[in-house]
C-alpha cells in the first residue's frame, strides 16, 4: 500500500495551550525530543523526506534476503511463492520506475508544498496514548476502505486497468521493491489517501507522522513475499498481510483490500493465501474447488481460461 505524498501533514491540529503544565502524558518524553528542531519538524518537507528515507530502509533488508539469501534455508522456508525467484532485472525495473516517479511527480509537489504550504503547528503536549493508538488504527481502516474501492474500480474498468493499475501487476510474484512499482496516478492516489486519513480526527502531528511510517511498514510487508513468524496476519483477526496481498498478485480477482480482510469477506472477493513454503491450507484447497468464471483485464480467470483452451484444442483436432 507507499505514501510519498504525505507532506501535507499540517491539517488542523488542536493546540493545547490551555492544558495545565502539570498534565501527564506518557509519550511526552518522546515528543520533547522535538525541542531545538522545531524548524525542521514543522517544515512541509519533513514528512515527505522522512517517508522516502524510511521506505528505502524498510525495503533493503528484504532485497538482501531475496538476492543474497537464496541459499539460506532458514529464511527461504518462509517464502510464499517458492517457484518464483527475484532477479536483479526486476529490482532495476522497480527502482528505476520508483526513482522516475519521484523525480518527475513527487519532487515538483514537494517544492510546491515547501513554497506555499504553511509550517505545521507543533503543540506543546504529546498525544495521549489511547488517542495515539486508536486514531492510527481508524486511519488504517479509512485508508483501507478508500484504496479497496479505488482498487476494485481500477480492476473492473478496462481503461483504468490497462493504462494505470496493470503496471503494478507486471509482477505476479511481488517483492519489496514492487511496493511502489506504480503508475503516477496510483502513487498520487495512495499519497492522498495516506495523508488525509488522519485528518478525520485532527490528529496530533506525532500521530500523523507515526501513521505515515506505519503505513509504509505494512505496505512493504504486503509485498515482501515472505510469511514470516510473528507478522500480524498470524495472530491479528481480519489482518491481510503478505499472504493476503501475495494471493492478489497471483489471483488478481481476489483480495482487493491492502490491510484488512473484512470487506473482501463481505463482498466475496476473499481468497485464503498460501503460507510459508508455498503450503496451501485447507481453506485455500476448498476455495479452489469452487468454479469461478469471470472476465477481467487479465483475460479470463483460471477456470474459464482452461475451459477455453480445451475448446480450442478440440477444434484444432
Amino acid at each position: 500500500m507507499e505514501s510519498m505524498l504525505s507532506g501535507a501533514c499540517n491539517a488542523s491540529t488542536a493546540v493545547d495551550g490551555s492544558a495545565p503544565d502539570s498534565e501527564f502524558r506518557l509519550l511526552q518524553p518522546i515528543w520533547d525530543l522535538r525541542k531545538g528542531h522545531e524548524d525542521v519538524l514543522s517544515s512541509s518537507l519533513f514528512p515527505i523526506v522522512t517517508s522516502l528515507v524510511f521506505y528505502v530502509l524498510c525495503v533493503l533488508p528484504f532485497m538482501i534476503l531475496d538476492m543474497y539469501g537464496k541459499n539460506w534455508k532458514w529464511i527461504q522456508k518462509y517464502k510464499i511463492q517458492t517457484d518464483m525467484e527475484v532477479t536483479w532485472t526486476q529490482i532495476r525495473l522497480a527502482v528505476n520506475l520508483t526513482a522516475w516517479n519521484h523525480a518527475l511527480y513527487i519532487l515538483p509537489v514537494t517544492i510546491a508544498q515547501f513554497v506555499w504550504t504553511p509550517s505545521t503547528a507543533l503543540p506543546r503536549l504529546a498525544p495521549a496514548v489511547f488517542e495515539f493508538v486508536w486514531q492510527q488504527y481508524l486511519a488504517l481502516a479509512i485508508f483501507d476502505a478508500e484504496y479497496a474501492l479505488w482498487h476494485v474500480v481500477h480492476h473492473k474498468v478496462r481503461f483504468l486497468y490497462r493504462h494505470v493499475h496493470s503496471i503494478h501487476h507486471h509482477f505476479s510474484s511481488p517483492s519489496s521493491w514492487v511496493t511502489e512499482y506504480l503508475h503516477p496516478w496510483e502513487l498520487i492516489s495512495i499519497g492522498v489517501f495516506t495523508t488525509t486519513s488522519p485528518w478525520w480526527f485532527s490528529a496530533h502531528p506525532m500521530t500523523q507522522w507515526s501513521f505515515l511510517l506505519l503505513s509504509i511498514v505494512i505496505s512493504v510487508d504486503d509485498h515482501c513475499g515472505y510469511d514470516l513468524p510473528l507478522l500480524p496476519h498470524r495472530w491479528l483477526p481480519f489482518w491481510g498481510g503478505s499472504i493476503h496481498h501475495d494471493m492478489h498478485h497471483h489471483k488478481p480477482l481476489t483480495n482487493f483490500q491492502p490491510f484488512f480482510t473484512w470487506w473482501d469477506r463481505l463482498f466475496g472477493s476473499f481468497c485464503p493465501g498460501k503460507r510459508a513454503g508455498g503450503y496451501k491450507p485447507k481453506t485455500l484447497v476448498e476455495w479452489e474447488k469452487v468454479p469461478r468464471i469471470h472476465e477481467t483485464e487479465f483475460g479470463c480467470a483460471d477456470s474459464q481460461r482452461n475451459h477455453l483452451n480445451n475448446n480450442n484444442n478440440n477444434k484444432q483436432l
